[in-house]
């Protein structure tokens, strides 16, 4: 199958690279050129053990690429939005702009069947609101939330082998 990833943060990375290392074709897409230029050289800019070793074997696999073009999601069936969300400037709130952004960016890049899957830990209500975005852009994309139950040191293995699949 052929997933983007949306954020190559701390999620995005581990998550894009866990999906290459099972077998899928995976882009990673991040505003950060930095970044991406240290995750195409094999290199996450933040420690987590198993991370280097995946990544680096789903690169040389040629199923793991990064890049800052969104149009690059263009093609795949999946697509995991992971980017922060942050606590609000002088508010108890989450900040949903990168959510937003990640969301708005991608949808003139869907096609019918495509699927929108949100990783980011976001408040009640904000899946609804970007199902109904997603329904007006794209009408025959879908829109699932997945949060993610990563523990740091062991999020590479929680991602490859979760200890629990919440769904309802």
């Amino acid at each position: 199958m052929k997933i983007s990833v949306i954020g190559c943060g701390y999620l995005g990375a581990v998550h894009a690279s866990a999906m290459a290392d099972l077998g899928h074709e995976v882009v990673g897409i991040d505003v950060d050129d930095e970044k991406i230029g240290q995750l195409r050289a094999g290199k996450a800019p933040f420690f987590e053990p198993g991370l280097t070793e995946v990544l680096s074997s789903a690169l040389a696999s040629g199923r793991l690429t990064f890049t800052t073009d969104i149009a690059q999601a263009a093609g795949a069936q999946v697509h995991f939005v992971a980017v922060g969300t942050p606590q609000a400037r002088d508010s108890q709130a989450a900040d949903l702009s990168y959510v937003d952004a990640a969301v708005t960016s991608l949808l003139p890049h869907l096609r019918a069947g495509d699927l929108v899957v949100g990783k980011s830990t976001v408040p009640v209500g904000t899946a609804a609101r970007l199902a109904d975005m997603v329904a007006e852009q794209a009408p025959n994309a879908m829109l699932a939330w997945n949060p993610e139950f990563l523990r740091e040191g062991f999020a590479v293995r929680d991602t490859i082998d979760p200890d629990r699949l919440v769904y309802g």
